[in-house]
């Protein structure tokens, strides 16, 4: 698999449009990361009320949701 990667992405410097490439899996990512974000903590019910009464459990299940939502963008686009 990762010959295949090297591969695409030796052809893509030699022909110019890696960082064209580059931009656009880090432009994906971030939109994809951002919504992921969204969507998860709504049907988690982590919510601005949450913040304001208990700050501590509001960070601790953002970050868990973050490090879930790096976790599917990392499998689904930047490894795929």
């Amino acid at each position: 698999m990762q010959k295949d990667h090297d591969g695409i992405y030796t052809g893509l410097f030699l022909s110019g449009k890696l960082n064209a490439y580059l931009e656009e899996i880090d432009r994906a990512s971030n939109e994809m990361f951002e919504l992921l974000v969204k969507q998860y903590a709504t049907h988690e019910g982590v919510t601005e009320r949450l913040k304001a009464e208990d700050q501590i459990e509001w960070v601790r299940r953002m970050n868990n949701i973050r490090e879930q939502v790096e976790e599917i963008i990392c499998k689904e686009l930047i490894y795929a």
